[in-house]
């Protein structure tokens, strides 16, 4: 069986981010909990939501939403454009923004290096 678009990133993420320590959260008794747990070598926790898409938009559940505006800080989405085979970073606090304008918002850090030496400088 093949994998899930967001199972292959998060396989992808984690041979390439050697220096970051990841937890998956598989949590069915708190909504809207981002994917991962991630402690970088500086001793910052982070949590990092990951999603893939096909389109420009980023779709996300109001757990989602509620999650990331109530903690706007060290919380992240990754984001898959399996059209365009890119890699997005943004900050939690941006959700509303990332549902506003999908992948035409400015990330924080685009590719998968960028995207780790962001996180991984926290």
């Amino acid at each position: 069986m093949p994998l899930k678009p967001e199972r292959k990133l998060w396989h992808e993420l984690k041979r390439f981010t050697p220096k970051i320590s990841w937890t998956r959260i598989e949590n069915t008794g708190s909504f809207g909990t981002p994917d991962l747990l991630g402690y970088n070598s500086s001793g910052h926790f982070f949590t990092l939501e990951l999603k893939a898409t096909k389109t420009n938009k980023v779709r996300f559940s109001p757990h989602q939403y509620a999650f990331h505006v109530k903690h706007p800080n060290n919380t992240f989405i990754m984001v898959k454009s399996l059209s365009l085979n890119l890699i997005k970073l943004y900050e939690g606090k941006d959700i509303m923004k990332l549902d506003a304008c999908g992948l035409k918002l400015e990330p924080c850090a685009q590719g998968l290096e960028a995207c780790y030496l962001w996180l991984e400088r926290l």
